[in-house]
């Protein structure tokens, strides 16, 4: 079956695209990824669209990009919807997700499928978070965080790598995987990539967070101040 892969270029999403991959149920002919138009960059992951066009290289799969630059639900469902329009007219049945264990937020994108006659498949549902990131970093993947929420780590836990140790010093309260939007991550190299992404980190940066009125439904929204983002570019040395 011909799905499209929803795509953030983290470590939920390559652990996911590993597991389609292994079990050979779809044909995945597109990754499906949503940028700020403002600013070029993936959407609350703030990496660079040329790191985003490295990796989809580097898989050896063709982007379908969405562009926002609003920021609110309803330019996002549209703008997704549009595109998806398209890419059922070509024969795809299925959108694939990793997302492990949020409840709304299935149901939310659950919702939006059915308006444009797809399917969600979500192939880490409810499966243990600290075996999950255990798993991926035994299978050699390589990540680093590029984003943290400020309401649950701070300025030290932006551009490290995911490895054990990473692991180990998470405090107690952090979802081992982030799943609750506490950090999120930039994969560059692993057992889905036909090569390694060169990178290096640069400058820290701190964004005040900005909340759209009509979006204000996060549970979080009050407690988080801000996110702490690390510059990735390619290094070409």
């Amino acid at each position: 079956m011909k799905a499209i892969f929803c795509w953030s270029g983290g470590k939920d999403s390559s652990l996911a695209l590993y597991n389609v991959q292994q079990e050979k149920t779809y044909d995945v002919v597109y990754l499906l990824t949503t940028l700020n138009e403002n600013h070029k960059r993936i959407s609350m992951h703030g990496v660079r669209e040329e790191l985003l066009d490295a990796q989809a290289n580097a898989l050896g799969i063709p982007l379908l990009k969405v562009w926002v630059k609003e920021g609110t639900n309803q330019e996002y469902e549209q703008q997704m919807e549009r595109v998806l329009l398209k890419a059922r007219e070509e024969g795809v049945t299925h959108v694939i997700f990793g997302d492990i264990f949020l409840e709304d937020l299935r149901l939310y994108r659950e919702e939006n499928l059915k308006k444009v006659d797809l399917k969600a498949v979500f192939p880490l549902w409810k499966q243990n978070t600290s075996e999950l990131i255990r798993e991926f970093i035994s299978l050699g993947f390589k990540t680093i965080t590029c984003c943290v929420n400020d309401q649950y780590l701070d300025e030290g836990w932006v551009g490290r790598e995911i490895n054990d140790q990473f692991v180990k010093e998470l405090p107690a309260a952090i979802d081992p995987c982030g799943e609750n939007g506490e950090y999120h991550t930039f994969c560059y190299a692993g057992p889905i990539f036909n090569k390694s992404i060169k990178i290096k980190t640069e400058e820290k940066v701190y964004r005040p967070l900005e909340i759209k009125t009509e979006d204000c439904t996060l549970p979080s929204a009050a407690l988080t101040k801000g996110f702490w983002f690390c510059e990735l570019v390619e290094n070409d040395q």
